[in-house]
């Protein structure tokens, strides 16, 4: 019942703003506003991004109102919209970063990898839930190639699937496969000293 009202009042506030009802946009914005900026800011590096972002998704919504599909959840149409306004910020931004195979692990002759360290087990990443490590996770993060980093954060964060991120990055479904991947492996490999000292302690 209660998800039933909930799609009922969605359809309203959304057809009211596309009947140019200010009152109704701002009630969505004070609704769905925080979920839209935390999306944002898993996307963005920078508080400006992630501002300029939200503006241009806010002015998506306004503007596309009557396209909303009401079969579908609010939530998901905005998700969709805010992730799409920080792809595009980001296609705009040219940023250095170390080539990817630097972050990989290496393997010798035999196939076996080399210096494969200790065995992380379940404590270091059930405590990676401190604030210390969620913030060196996303640095960590923010130091792979943007490709690699987007294609991460769209799986893993956002959890889209493998056709939707294909679709929204403009590449095909075996390349969000290998690059996500290769993110995986290097973001382990950033990782490791910080989660072996915890196993260690």
């Amino acid at each position: 019942m209660t998800d039933t009202l909930t799609a009922c009042d969605d359809v309203s506030l959304v057809c009211a703003i596309a009947n140019g009802e200010h009152q109704a946009f701002e009630a969505l914005v004070k609704q769905h506003g925080g979920q839209m900026m935390a999306v944002a800011r898993r996307l963005l590096r920078s508080e400006e991004d992630v501002n300029d972002a939200m503006q241009e998704a806010l002015v998506c919504v306004f503007k596309n109102a009557r396209q909303f599909q009401h079969q579908s959840r609010l939530s998901t149409w905005l998700h969709r919209i805010v992730v799409n306004a920080c792809l595009m910020k980001l296609r705009t931004q040219r940023r250095r970063h170390a080539p990817i195979e630097e972050m990989l692990p290496t393997f010798d002759e035999t196939g076996h990898r080399i210096s494969p360290g200790n065995s992380w087990g379940d404590g270091p990443l059930e405590r990676a839930s401190s604030t210390e490590l969620r913030s060196h996770v996303r640095e960590s993060i923010d130091r792979l190639p943007e490709t690699h980093r987007t294609v991460l954060l769209l799986r893993d964060i956002e959890e889209l699937d493998t056709a939707e991120t294909a679709r929204l990055l403009e590449f095909s479904e075996a390349c969000v496969k290998t690059r996500l991947h290769r993110a995986r492996q290097a973001l382990r490999t950033l990782l490791a000293p910080t989660f072996e000292s915890e196993v260690m302690a």
